[in-house]
């Protein structure tokens, strides 16, 4: 056997539990799941083709599924500046020579650790409870405690602030984005009479562009994606009034709930088309704002 095959399969072998991984718990359950969005299927027996019904039923006969596309849209037009514009805030803040920076970034990134998990879901129903702490704050202040649980726009709203509240992951990638921005940039603009929002809006948002298009598509991405926070919340009915039924959510409610298998795939096949049209969106908008060092500066 030859030096250059012996390598080869040496690779191969190495790489072997990522390809098998990847063809048991990515390819396959994909083909799978398109397969059973054209059928009809509840896990008990065996699937019956029926078509495109299933995504015929989601536009025409089927109003949850509607609301729940418009709350989630919602839910990520209403979060996503918000918590991109936090990180960035954030980063900018923690951008500078201190000895206890280090410990300050630790802690702004936990929440984005523990963000998603039902204990942070539960604390935040408690947070935001009758008798909560936000109620409790309102009223010290003088305004009327607002009942979050019983009206659909504060459930939503309670919902983003729960989403903005983890920037953690955003706010470490703006960081290092910052980094990597020369400091001479700034000392000649500072030269010529520059003031805090020129250096803002000439230096450091194109020069940080490229982080911006990576962080935007991401966390959209996770923002379709959402399901823990508003499970735990909602205690899994997406209430109030259906004011919390995420896509996510109510996709699990068909797959879990109902048995409805079939259209539960072709739920997360939408989404899924939804999402990659999205992207390109974003990715052929992104010729227009931008910037490339290697571009000159175009």
């Amino acid at each position: 056997m030859s030096t250059r095959l012996r390598e080869n399969l040496w690779g191969y072998f190495f790489i072997a539990p990522f390809v098998l991984g990847f063809l048991a718990f990515t390819i396959i359950p994909m083909i799978s799941s398109l397969y059973f969005s054209f059928t009809k299927y509840n896990l008990f027996s065996p699937p019956v083709w029926i078509g495109i019904d299933n995504y015929i039923k989601m536009f025409t006969d089927d109003a949850r599924y509607l609301h729940s596309l418009k709350i989630t849209f919602l839910y990520v037009i209403g979060g996503l500046p918000f918590r991109l514009g936090f990180a960035l805030l954030v980063a900018m803040l923690l951008n500078t020579a201190s000895k206890a920076v280090g410990l300050y970034r630790t802690m702004y990134y936990l929440p984005s650790l523990i963000g998603g998990s039902v204990a942070v879901g539960i604390m935040w129903r408690n947070i935001f409870g009758d008798g909560g702490i936000v109620n409790l704050a309102l009223q010290f202040i003088g305004l009327d405690p607002v009942r979050w649980f019983g009206n659909p726009t504060a459930a939503l709203g309670m919902l983003i602030s729960l989403s903005v509240w983890q920037f953690g992951s955003s706010m470490l990638i703006f960081l290092a984005g910052l980094k990597s921005i020369p400091k001479s940039y700034y000392e000649a603009a500072s030269v010529d009479g520059a003031n805090f929002f020129q250096k803002f809006t000439s230096i450091t948002l194109p020069m940080l562009s490229p982080v911006i298009l990576f962080n935007l598509i991401m966390q959209m991405i996770a923002a379709f994606m959402t399901f823990v926070p508003a499970y735990v919340v909602s205690k899994g009915t997406g209430g109030p009034l259906d004011g919390t039924l995420l896509y996510s959510l109510y996709l699990f409610k068909q797959a879990f709930e109902f048995f409805n298998m079939g259209y539960a795939s072709a739920m997360a096949w939408v989404m899924l088309v939804i999402i990659g049209i999205l992207t390109s969106v974003i990715f052929v908008s992104s010729r227009y704002w931008v910037h490339y060092e290697s571009e000159g500066g175009k």
